[in-house]
């Protein structure tokens, strides 16, 4: 439920925020749709494992280098390894699928 006293500032604020969020949701959408490619081309270049702990570290260290704040470090650290788990998470499934 809305706050009754919302001030036009924070309504114009939260705005921004949820436009924001619907932008980085069809960013996320779009890095699985780029996994999902990576992990055929991976499958058909014969590779079987999935996890690439180099690469994952490479990505994490982009990540922590790109970050100027205000997240802390630790938190996007946190949300990167969730999405790399979940990226890993979707290129099972897509192997499952096409090899069961």
């Amino acid at each position: 439920m809305a706050d009754p006293v919302e001030s036009p500032e924070l309504r114009r604020l939260r705005r921004r925020i949820d436009a924001l969020d619907r932008r980085i949701v069809g960013l996320l959408n779009e890095r699985a749709e780029l996994v999902r490619e990576a992990g055929r081309a991976k499958s058909e270049a014969g590779r079987r494992r999935i996890r690439d702990a180099e690469r994952e570290r490479e990505v994490l260290l982009r990540v922590t280098m790109a970050n100027t704040g205000p997240m802390p470090q630790s938190d996007l650290l946190v949300v990167y390894r969730r999405l790399i788990a979940a990226a890993r998470a979707l290129e099972a499934s897509d192997r499952e699928r096409t090899d069961g």
